[in-house]
C-alpha cells in the first residue's frame, strides 16, 4: 500500500541538519576490514535449531503460541551470549476485525547497547536503530513469512553478534583515554506489524504505533540530551521482505538518501572484493544516483509509517517490487535465497560498523 506524506515540518528539518552533520563524520570500513565480514552459514540454516533463522521459521500471530516461541528465541539469545545488551518490552493490547472484542497481546521488544557512561546518564546517547517486524500474517493459515520477516530478524540478531565484541573494545579504549561518543545502537523488534483483515489506518502496524505513542509520551531525565526515546533515535533503518533473489530497493527519502548511498556503497565495495555470494543482474541498492527531482512524496506502508510522522528519519530497506512469495505459503525458508540473505546480512553489519565508528577497532575483536 502507497501513502502520501507531508514531511515539511520543523523537527524533520532539524533532524535532516543534523543526519547531514552525521554524513559528514562517517568513517569509512578499510577493503580489509570489509573482507574480515565473515558470516557462519549455519546462523541461517533454515533447518539448525540452534541458529538464528530456523526457530523463527514458524507462524508468529500474535496471542498465539508462535509468537511466544520467537519472543524466548529473541531474549534467550541476547541474555545468553550478549548479554551487556539491554532489553525492555513496550506491551499493549488491542482488538482487531478478526478477532471481535477479544484483546490480543502486541509486544514489541527493545535490545540496547550504549557505552557506560551512556547508562550511567540516561538520555545522552543517540541511538542507531534498526528495526523488523516479527510477527506473521494470521492468513493464509500456516503463513510463515520468512522474508516478511523472520529472515530480517535474523539479520539483525548476527548483527548485534558481529559487533558486540568490538563496541565493548572501542568503549574501553574511549575510557582509558578519556574520550567520549555519545552513540549507541538499539535494535526493535516489533509486534503487530501485519493487518488482520484488510490493510487500513486502524487494521496495521499494532505494535509500531503503540510504541510511537509511548515513547512519545516518556519524557527523559532533565539532565538528558535528549526530550524522550523517539528524539534519541538517530536513524531509524527499518529491514523488510528480503531473501528473495534479485531484490530492488528504491531510495525513498531524500532527507536520509545520503545513508542510503552509504549502504549502496558498501555492497558495490562489497562485491568488487568478492565479499557477497549472490551475482544479481543489478545492485540491490540501485537507486545510488538518484536526482533530487526524483523524489516524490510517496512511498510504500510499514512500520516506519508512526515514527516519520514524528519527525524520524528513515532509511526503509523494503524489496520493491514486493517478492513474487509475498503473502504467500511459498513465503517459507525453501523459498529464501541463501546467497541473498547472507548479502543483506554482511551489508547490514558493514552499514551499523561504519556507523558506530569501528574501523579502527581491532579485527580481533570481530565475532
Amino acid at each position: 500500500m502507497v501513502r502520501i506524506f507531508n514531511a515539511g515540518v520543523l523537527g524533520a528539518c532539524i533532524r535532516s541538519l543534523l543526519l547531514a552533520n552525521r554524513a559528514l563524520s562517517y568513517t569509512e570500513l578499510s577493503d580489509e576490514r570489509l573482507k574480515q565480514i565473515a558470516l557462519d552459514p549455519a546462523d541461517f540454516d533454515i533447518h539448525n535449531s540452534n541458529g538464528l533463522l530456523a526457530p523463527l521459521l514458524i507462524t508468529r500471530v500474535p496471542g498465539t503460541e508462535g509468537q511466544v516461541v520467537a519472543q524466548n528465541h529473541f531474549v534467550n539469545f541476547f541474555s545468553s551470549h550478549l548479554p551487556l545488551w539491554q532489553v525492555s518490552w513496550q506491551n499493549s493490547t488491542g482488538t482487531t476485525p478478526a478477532t471481535g472484542s477479544r484483546e490480543l497481546p502486541f509486544q514489541n521488544i527493545i535490545f540496547k547497547r550504549e557505552p557506560q557512561w551512556c547508562i550511567d546518564r540516561p538520555g545522552t546517547c543517540g541511538l542507531l536503530t534498526l528495526v523488523a517486524h516479527y510477527d506473521s500474517k494470521i492468513a493464509p493459515e500456516g503463513f510463515i513469512g520468512a522474508t516478511d520477516s523472520a529472515a530480517p530478524c535474523a539479520m539483525l540478531m548476527y548483527t548485534a553478534k558481529t559487533i558486540d565484541a568490538q563496541l565493548t573494545k572501542l568503549w574501553e579504549g574511549m575510557e582509558a583515554s578519556g574520550e567520549r561518543s555519545n552513540v549507541g545502537v538499539q535494535i526493535v523488534l516489533l509486534d503487530g506489524e501485519e493487518a488482520f483483515v484488510t490493510w487500513t489506518a486502524t487494521d496495521s502496524l499494532y505494535g509500531s504505533r503503540a510504541l510511537t505513542t509511548e515513547w512519545e509520551n516518556s519524557p527523559l531525565p532533565g539532565v538528558a540530551t535528549y526530550h524522550d526515546p523517539m528524539d534519541q533515535i538517530s536513524l531509524f533503518v527499518l529491514l523488510d521482505l528480503l531473501g528473495s533473489a534479485g531484490p530492488k530497493v528504491p531510495s525513498y527519502f531524500q532527507s536520509t538518501h545520503w545513508a542510503y548511498r552509504r549502504m549502496a556503497q558498501i555492497e558495490k565495495r562489497m562485491r568488487e572484493l568478492g565479499a557477497l555470494e549472490a551475482t544479481p543482474m543489478s545492485a540491490f541498492l540501485s537507486d545510488h544516483d538518484k536526482q533530487p527531482s526524483a523524489f516524490t512524496k510517496s512511498w510504500v506502508s510499514d512500520d516506519h509509517e508512526p515514527f516519520m510522522h514524528k519527525g524520524v528519519p528513515i532509511l526503509h530497506i523494503i524489496t520493491t517490487p514486493f517478492p513474487l512469495v509475498w503473502h504467500t505459503m511459498d513465503d517459507d525458508g525453501d523459498h529464501l535465497d541463501m546467497p541473498t540473505v547472507h548479502d543483506w546480512a554482511k551489508i547490514t553489519v558493514a552499514f551499523t560498523m561504519e556507523w558506530m565508528d569501528l574501523m579502527n577497532v581491532s579485527s580481533t575483536a570481530m565475532t
